[in-house]
């Protein structure tokens, strides 16, 4: 079993390279998706990351966006902007549906590991997405402006405003949801994806016991630098990890990740930084990492699964 840690529009892509060279194999893999970015959204549960997840290994993600359904309108959302709402968070109208139904699903009792359970069976994904926990835990950003919901601080704001701060509330009290731990400890190998450190992966971590069983695990986990030669392939990840005096950098990435991470696995541009990835214990693995096709995405998942120790069977 490979299990691989997930958020952001990053990990989407990765699962979708991973995807095409396990093939058949898929149902070998597990997905534990961040939820800190969770919101409530025109009275609907919206899971931006568990839907990229689920939309990207069912085959529907958008490829222009990297976010929603792939040739998706936006009637409700024009018609909520006529009308006075809110209308900053974009909700597409066929992506509408996946957080009705979760909603519903919610309302009558199902956890949220039982409706992302349900959805990806309605999606027909093969492969098990498992949400960080069933408890809410929020992501939340300390700006001059005062503190800012994650989404408030990405979309509405555009991650314009300088970030001073991470916090993820309720994540002390938060339990994994059930399999995330057993996950862990079971997998052949763990990945972390090339996700922002401190708001994809790093609401992950917060939640007690999952750090804990990466450190315990008899697997190799491996983790991909989202970080190219100092700056993010998207996304605001340069920013926040100076916000908690990590360097921007693939060194950044072995450092946030240090206390269990066995490989790091980082562009071909950042062989420079070999020695210090080394100091700190780990074994570099260089290879192109930026994901500019279906083709790049399968190298990057296969070169990860061989750093990872992973046999590849050719077929």
């Amino acid at each position: 079993m490979i299990t691989v840690l997930a958020g952001g529009t990053g990990a989407a892509k990765f699962l979708q390279g991973l995807q095409a060279v396990l093939g058949a194999e898929t149902s070998r893999l597990t997905v534990i998706v961040n939820t800190g970015d969770d919101l409530l959204w025109w009275g609907l549960h919206v899971s931006p990351d568990v839907d990229s997840v689920m939309y990207g290994l069912a085959g529907v993600l958008s490829r222009e966006r990297g976010w929603g359904i792939d040739g998706d309108t936006f009637h409700c959302l024009d018609a909520m902007r006529r009308l006075g709402g809110p209308a900053w968070f974009s909700l597409g109208d066929r992506d509408l549906a996946t957080h009705m139904t979760r909603t519903a699903l919610l309302a009558s009792g199902s956890t949220l590991a039982e409706a992302t359970a349900e959805l990806a069976r309605r999606f027909r994904v093969t492969a098990r997405i498992l949400p960080m926990s069933n408890d809410r835990v929020e992501t939340r950003v300390t700006t001059p402006a005062g503190e800012l919901a994650f989404q408030e601080y990405f979309v509405r704001e555009r991650h314009q405003v300088p970030a001073r701060g991470v916090r993820f509330a309720g994540a002390e009290s938060a339990h994994p949801a059930p399999g995330v731990l057993q996950a862990i400890a079971h997998a052949s190998a763990v990945i972390i994806a090339p996700s922002n450190p401190v708001t994809s992966i790093g609401p992950i971590l917060a939640v007690p016991g999952i750090r804990e069983a990466l450190r315990q695990t008899p697997a190799t986990v491996a983790a991909i630098s989202p970080i190219i030669g100092g700056a993010a392939v998207s996304g605001p990840a340069v920013d926040l990890m100076r916000s908690q005096a990590l360097p921007a950098s693939a060194v950044g990435i072995a450092q946030a990740y240090a206390d269990f991470l066995d490989r790091l696995v980082a562009d071909t541009r950042d062989t420079s930084l070999m020695p210090d990835i080394e100091r700190l214990g780990l074994r570099p693995h260089f290879c192109e990492t930026l994901m500019t096709s279906l083709e790049a995405k399968a190298l990057l998942a296969a070169e990860t699964l061989r750093a990872a120790g992973v046999e590849l069977v050719e077929t």
